[in-house]
């Protein structure tokens, strides 16, 4: 999958914040500046960017942390961060009602906790660059539970889309019969139930509704799914007494909490009143880009053009699946710049 010569969120953070987004209220996210077209569209790349050097992020700092603790850490940090900027931008910085703690529990527990839960122990088996391309079959997982679990209506395109999104990952893992539990397979199935945790929690999120704006409950999400980390870390036996604290140990994790982390989302909301959910939603596709390149900058890490010919198959079912979405924002983008 990929050659060597020496792990965010998203899609880490694009997945769940297109997710926690849809459950909020859109109309309470106000941006604090007023940006232009352009600045607006260089913020889009530059978040994409940052969410994709997450998973390179991550990599490095597993050599120097316990998995599920690594993650515990660095939404703990993020969370504080958030809910600090919650507190001096909204008097709406904590959840109200019934439906709000639903929405933190559900998002916390799924979006947070669990995606991260298995998006970090898969990469302990694959490169970030990898992970991230594995990731990106989150929305094409999105409409399918959907269709399953909402009813939602799926076209003869649309189900040619799904088939495309699982060819990709195949195309990722290739399988081999003989060694069906060799490390990549292990660590790209592993990375897969991190992309249908955050898929599942998109959907079981959707039928709710309320007032409490997304910085809030992202704030509230991840110091929920901190906890629920934490506590999973200490009961597979993990310790923070194992953590082998160093520069580049530290450097990692203020990077994922602080830059990748709340940084990244606080672009995030300020991008949120300006793209729908479908334009959002390609920040995930330039994630595996980015993840990429930055590996074989700092890693020395490539992937090879068949999981390279993954990733374009899971854009590709993503695009037959969201394709009208997708012609109404290229319309949109269109009218913009026209004006």
């Amino acid at each position: 999958m990929v050659g060597r010569a020496g792990a965010v969120g998203g899609i880490d953070g694009a997945a769940e914040s297109v997710a926690v987004a849809a459950a909020a209220s859109p109309s309470a996210e106000r941006s604090v500046v007023s940006v232009n077209g352009r600045v607006a569209a260089g913020l889009f790349v530059l978040l994409g960017l940052l969410w994709g050097s997450s998973f390179v992020a991550i990599e490095i700092g597993l050599a120097y942390f316990p998995p599920l603790q690594f993650a515990a850490l660095r939404f703990l940090l993020a969370g504080l961060i958030v809910l600090g900027y919650a507190a001096v931008s909204t008097d709406y910085w904590r959840p109200h009602s019934r439906t709000d703690w639903t929405l933190v529990g559900v998002s916390g527990g799924l979006l947070i906790g669990a995606h991260h839960a298995f998006l970090y122990l898969g990469q302990e088996h694959v490169p970030g660059a990898v992970a991230a391309i594995v990731i990106s079959l989150g929305p094409v997982l999105t409409a399918l539970f959907a269709t399953g679990i909402l009813g939602d209506r799926i076209t003869p395109l649309g189900v040619l889309g799904f088939g495309f999104g699982f060819l990709g990952v195949g195309l990722v893992a290739r399988p081999d019969p003989n060694a069906l539990l060799s490390s990549d397979v292990v660590g790209v199935a592993t990375v897969l139930v991190a992309s249908a945790c955050f898929a599942l929690g998109a959907v079981l999120t959707r039928p709710f509704s309320s007032d409490i704006p997304a910085r809030t409950l992202q704030a509230w999400a991840m110091l929920f799914g901190a906890a629920l980390l934490s506590v999973a870390g200490v009961a597979t036996g993990e310790s923070l007494a194992a953590v082998e604290w160093s520069g580049v140990a530290v450097g990692s994790l203020l990077y994922l909490a602080v830059v990748s982390g709340a940084g990244a989302f606080l672009i995030y909301f300020e991008l949120l009143g300006r793209f729908g959910p479908t334009q959002i939603n390609l920040i995930g596709y330039l994630e595996p880009v980015s993840a990429t390149l930055l590996s074989w900058a700092f890693l020395g890490q490539l992937i090879d053009a068949v999981t390279a010919l993954g990733f374009v198959s899971i854009f590709a079912g993503f695009a037959l699946i969201k394709r009208r979405a997708l012609g109404e924002s290229l319309a949109r983008a269109r009218d913009g710049a026209a004006d």
